[in-house]
């Protein structure tokens, strides 16, 4: 079983992905073993990475662009995890 806290965090992006902010989008992708990274030169974009597979760019904004939730959503395919581990 998955830990409590990110199932409610899972819960609450899918039922809301126009209004995550960035520090939540962050925490499910670690809560998922994908490493933050801050590219060099300033730039508003974290890199998130896990070994297998593709890296994921996402801004530092609030809240994040949906199309970027939706992305990462496809990716972790949430919608499954959620259902086995609510």
């Amino acid at each position: 079983m998955a830990d409590k806290r990110l199932v409610k965090l899972v819960k609450s992006i899918l039922g809301n992905p126009k209004a995550v902010d960035f520090e939540a989008l962050s925490r499910l992708l670690e809560g998922f073993g994908f490493d933050r990274r801050q590219p060099s030169g300033g730039s508003s974009h974290y890199i998130f990475r896990k070994p297998g597979t593709m890296p994921i760019s996402v801004p530092k904004d609030k809240p994040v662009n949906k199309k970027y939730v939706t992305q990462v959503i496809q990716l972790l395919n949430l919608e499954e995890w959620y259902e086995k581990n609510s």
